[in-house]
C-alpha cells in the first residue's frame, strides 16, 4: 500500500492518467502532480478531481530539466512520498542537442539527470520511503521489429557514459530518437545501481511501452509530428502500440506488484506492446553491475 505519491510531467498524457488510475487504488490518500507549468497544473488537477470525484491531488511545480527547480521542489514537498513516479521526459524540444547550464544535453536533461537529482535530493531528505518507478522503454535494449538497434557502446566506460550525458557520443546529428535509446539504456543501469545501494526501497524501471495519447513528439517540428502521430494510428490498428491507458495500468502495476523486483526493468518481451518481461533476459548488459555503477557515476559528474 502506498498512501502517497508524487508523479513528475503529471499534466497530461501518461502523467495524468496514472494519476488517475492511482487515485482509485485502495489506500491512496494524496497524488502530488509534478508539473513545470502551474496553469496546466491546475487545469489537470481540475479535471482530476472531476473524472475521479477525489479531492486528493496536489500540485508541486517542479521542471525536470533544470536542478534548481528539482532542488526548489523537495524542499516544498511538505511531506515523505512513499511512492514516486519518474514520468517527465520526451524528446526534448527543437534545441534538444544544445548543452544546459549543468553540462548536458537538454534531451539527457529532461529524461535522466533531473530524475537522478529528484531522487537523490528526495532521499537525501527522507522523502522518499518505499518505491520508485523510471519510466523506461524498450529502446534501451533495442527493437528488432521497428528496426530499432541497441545502443553500442565499445567499453561501457564512465568516460564512454559521460559522452552520452554531454552529448559527444553522438555527434551532431539532427535527429532525437539518436540519443533516447542510449539515455534510457543509462536510466535502466542508472535504476539498478541504486536498487543495491539501497535495499530498503524498490526501484523499479518499467516502459509503458508504446503508448497513444502521449505528448512525447510534441516537441518535434509538425512535419514530424505529423509523421510520427500518424505512424502511431496505424500501428495500433495493426497491434503493434497500445492505448494510453494500458501504458498508465503498467506504471501503476510496477508501483504495486511486488513480484517486480528492486533493481529490474521491465517492457514488453517482443516490440513495443503485449506481454512485460525482464529486460535483462533479452540484453545481459543490462545485468552487468560493473556498467550499472559506472552509468550511475557518470551520471553524478554532472550533478552539484
Amino acid at each position: 500500500m502506498l498512501k502517497t505519491i508524487l508523479i513528475t510531467g503529471a499534466n497530461a498524457g501518461l502523467g495524468k492518467e496514472s494519476a488517475k488510475q492511482l487515485a482509485q487504488q485502495d489506500g491512496v490518500e494524496k497524488i502530488y502532480l509534478g508539473c513545470r507549468n502551474l496553469e496546466k497544473a491546475k487545469q489537470a488537477k481540475r479535471e482530476l478531481e472531476r473524472e475521479t470525484g477525489k479531492s486528493i491531488f496536489e500540485i508541486l511545480l517542479i521542471d525536470v530539466s533544470d536542478l534548481d527547480s528539482v532542488k526548489a521542489a523537495v524542499v516544498n514537498l511538505p511531506e515523505p512520498v512513499e511512492g514516486l513516479v519518474m514520468n517527465a521526459g520526451g524528446t526534448g524540444g527543437k534545441r534538444f542537442n544544445d548543452t544546459t547550464k549543468d553540462g548536458v544535453t537538454q534531451i539527457f536533461a529532461v529524461n535522466l539527470l533531473g530524475h537522478v537529482a529528484l531522487t537523490d535530493e528526495l532521499l537525501k531528505a527522507r522523502k522518499l520511503t518505499k518505491t520508485a518507478l523510471y519510466a523506461g522503454s524498450e529502446v534501451a535494449r533495442g527493437v528488432k521489429e521497428m528496426g530499432m538497434k541497441r545502443p553500442d557502446l565499445k567499453t561501457s566506460s564512465v568516460d564512454e557514459f559521460a559522452s552520452i550525458c554531454n552529448g559527444v557520443f553522438f555527434g551532431k546529428t539532427n535527429d532525437a530518437t539518436v540519443p533516447y535509446g542510449p539515455i534510457k539504456y543509462m536510466a535502466a543501469l542508472w535504476m539498478s545501481s541504486i536498487a543495491r545501494q539501497h535495499p530498503d526501497i524498490r526501484f523499479i524501471t518499467m516502459s509503458p511501452g508504446a503508448t497513444t495519447g502521449t505528448e512525447g513528439f510534441n516537441t518535434l517540428s509538425p512535419v514530424k509530428q505529423y509523421v510520427m502521430k500518424g505512424m502511431m494510428k496505424v500501428m495500433l490498428w495493426l497491434g503493434k502500440v497500445h492505448k494510453l491507458e494500458v501504458g498508465a495500468q503498467r506504471y501503476v502495476d510496477g508501483l504495486f506488484n511486488q513480484s517486480y523486483k528492486s533493481g529490474g526493468f521491465y517492457a514488453s518481451q517482443s516490440g513495443l506492446t503485449g506481454p512485460i518481461g525482464d529486460q535483462g533476459v533479452l540484453f545481459a548488459d543490462l545485468n552487468n553491475e560493473t556498467f550499472q555503477d559506472n552509468a550511475n557515476e557518470a551520471i553524478h559528474r554532472f550533478i552539484k
